[in-house]
């Protein structure tokens, strides 16, 4: 007993420095929805954990591992486990280095966005910060990815997870991402560019593409100046072909005893010509624009005026309209168009609301609700319904 003891104090005299350097926290999420068309609705509701285990590695180093397990109830229950950010990461000097599944933006958001496989090199300077990476999607979860390039991938993203066929129906199209980066965040102008390029190993027929990005912001006094804009080419069959895509904004947020926001965004993403001269823009991933109609930003432009007010540190309210045209008669074919696609431009407006409570540093409540109404456009038949949709998000954080 007593040679137990002697080998068992040094061991622990090792590892309590060890343990001590590690961080083991859970995120229990849940969410509950009802929404549909006109007088009929559905009700959906998904409970989820996200546990992860952070580290120090060395001076330099740092790794996390965070996993994902969810159910889902919308008609019928089904179970998704996914691994989240789970990556290594070391800091010497003036550079930075990550590998595993990593977190990357482009600089305007909405070309490649998400968790991706692979590795990211960045150098900070004065002359702003430089960066590369190299990523592939093949193994990850598709509705976490959303890669929807072609009708073939968004047709395998809409067709539910099956254990039974696993391999077909939970991994994400096979593509690889390349992208160099920089981003100059002080002085009078923020800027950020970017050069992206991806490839397609999913499709018979290939679609390739690459992306050059820019985006600026301009702070003046309470005022925020927002500019950017992407020039896609497109390489598909064979033939090279240009797409476009751009935004602008302006925010103000004035000085008050209580913190406020008035944003105006403007959105175009560039539709097929009549000559031929331009494709429909196509993103890389597909994030929605809106929280109601949930359209992809190809082919339509989008106008947005939201307001954000935080009358106390525990709640804060928001309330958004963006209205959605098409910028072509063909690239966009969701609700609220007939089966005809439609003769119209204008789509219609959606209105949402959003109250946030959060008690603690550990809870969070958010309330949201809106309407979709394409009685406000020129595209939708004149007898089509509103579609619209109430949630209430609960997340617990056990640190």
């Amino acid at each position: 007993m007593k040679n137990r003891f002697k080998f068992l104090f040094p061991l622990l005299f090792v590892l309590c420095p060890l343990l001590h350097a590690w961080d083991f926290g859970l995120i229990l999420n849940q969410n509950a929805g009802y929404g549909g068309y006109g007088n009929e609705g559905d009700f959906d509701y998904s409970i989820g954990a996200v546990p992860r285990i952070t580290g120090l590695l060395g001076n330099t180093g740092n790794f996390i591992v965070s996993g994902g397990f969810e159910a889902n109830y919308n008609k019928d229950w089904d179970f998704v486990p996914e691994i989240l950010r789970t990556e290594l990461s070391f800091h010497p000097g003036s550079f930075a280095f990550e590998i595993g599944r990593i977190y990357h933006s482009d600089p305007l958001g909405f070309i490649a966005d998400g968790f991706f496989d692979g590795l990211k090199a960045s150098y900070y300077s004065d002359a702003g910060t430089f960066s590369a990476g190299a990523w592939y999607t093949g193994f990850l979860y598709k509705k976490r990815a959303n890669i929807e390039m072609t009708p073939e991938e968004s047709n395998a993203n809409k067709t539910p997870f099956s254990y039974d066929e696993f391999t077909k129906t939970y991994f994400a199209p096979q593509r690889f991402l390349g992208a160099l980066g920089w981003e100059h965040l002080g002085g009078a102008v923020q800027a950020r560019a970017g050069i992206l390029g991806q490839f397609d190993f999913f499709g018979d027929k290939p679609l390739n593409s690459q992306y050059a990005a820019v985006k600026l912001t301009i702070p003046v006094k309470a005022f925020s100046f927002d500019l950017g804009g992407c020039l896609e080419l497109i390489q598909n069959d064979g033939e090279f072909d240009t797409a476009f895509a751009a935004e602008a904004g302006i925010a103000f947020t004035p000085q008050t005893s209580f913190k406020n926001r008035l944003s105006l965004l403007a959105r175009y993403a560039s539709g097929k010509s009549e000559d031929g001269s331009l494709l429909a823009f196509t993103p890389f991933t597909t994030r929605s624009q809106g929280n109601i109609l949930g359209a992809k930003l190809s082919g339509i432009s989008i106008l947005t005026l939201d307001y954000v007010i935080r009358p106390h540190s525990a709640f804060s309210a928001g309330l958004s309209s963006t209205y959605f045209i098409r910028n072509d008669l063909g690239t966009y074919t969701g609700y609220p168009l007939p089966e005809g696609n439609g003769s119209g431009y204008f789509l219609g407006d959606e209105v949402f609301a959003r109250l946030l409570w959060s008690p603690a540093s550990d809870l969070q409540v958010n309330l949201g609700g809106g309407m979709f109404l394409p009685s406000l456009g020129d595209a939708a038949p004149p007898n089509a319904d509103s579609l619209w949709r109430v949630e209430l998000n609960v997340i617990f954080s056990l640190f």
